[in-house]
């Protein structure tokens, strides 16, 4: 059976990560997850920290590791601008640990008063978010 497709271009400051048909994506928004499929109204939010699942014109779904952006629904035309975002194979395990330890030592060592703690606790989560992805 085949499902009715959008067009979805996801970009980041850096690079193309993905421009084709998609039959949907399932993102994380600063209110929460949302999915997108085809004729959805109109529509834009600011993304959060989170996995991102992406199943293609062909129904293949790949999972990612998205942080923060824009998402913006027109006509049928889906555009995601992430800050990062990194599909599961491209995930550096190693690195995704180690970042998460430096940032939880960076937690431990601060007061939520300090502003640096908001920078430690996102880095903290970003780590998490890259770790649960690729795992």
């Amino acid at each position: 059976m085949i499902m009715a497709t959008f067009h979805l271009q996801i970009v980041t400051p850096d690079r193309k990560a993905f421009d084709g048909q998609a039959e949907k994506i399932i993102l994380r928004t600063i209110n929460g997850d949302v999915c997108i499929l085809v004729n959805h109204i109109d529509y834009a939010t600011p993304l959060g920290i989170g996995e991102a699942r992406v199943t293609d014109a062909d129904g293949n779904t790949r999972v990612a590791a998205c942080n923060g952006g824009m998402l913006s629904v027109h006509n049928n035309e889906v555009r995601v601008m992430a800050i990062t975002f990194e599909w599961q194979d491209d995930i550096d395990l190693e690195r995704a640990h180690r970042a998460e330890a430096e940032a939880t030592e960076k937690l431990q060592a601060l007061n939520k008063e300090d502003q640096d703690f908001a920078i430690a606790e996102a880095k903290l989560k970003r780590a998490l978010t890259r770790i649960h992805v690729k795992e």
